[in-house]
């Protein structure tokens, strides 16, 4: 299943901002580690970003605030998005869970349950959850 397929045209039309506050909450120390590069350009090709605006939102990216959700259901729903795509690109280093651990904190989820969620949400979605059930059940 392609990644287009996956997704809903309000998600295709978020793509661009939602893969700038991602490259934002990346460079939180400054630098993108090759993991980080590695896990960012496999996300921009799934977000159907262009190498143009790749690489603007890289030299640029401080101009893009990250702008959580103030909605407790629209941050579970950007998590659900980044949670599916790191299950259906089979990521399982650390690596690439650290910068989904920081994307987390980037859309304003807690911190002391950090972890939990984390595993929470990659578990829903590895069990094939749809947006509602993923929803709910993070809720609890």
């Amino acid at each position: 299943m392609s990644y287009s397929k996956l997704f809903d045209n309000g998600f295709k039309e978020r793509n661009k901002d939602h893969f700038a506050a991602i490259v934002r909450v990346a460079m939180d120390d400054g630098i993108i580690s090759e993991d980080e590069k590695a896990f960012l350009d496999r996300l921009a090709r799934s977000l159907q970003i262009n190498e143009h605006d790749y690489e603007q939102i890289l030299l640029d990216y401080k101009s893009h605030p990250i702008n959580p959700p103030h909605e407790n259901t629209r941050r579970l729903e950007r998590l659900y998005d980044l949670a599916r795509m790191v299950n259906l690109d089979h990521i399982n280093g650390e690596s690439e869970i650290t910068l989904l651990r920081k994307i987390c904190l980037g859309l304003g989820f807690s911190s002391e349950k950090l972890n939990a969620i984390v595993e929470k949400a990659l578990a829903l979605v590895s069990e094939g959850a749809d947006l509602d059930t993923f929803i709910e059940a993070m809720k609890k």
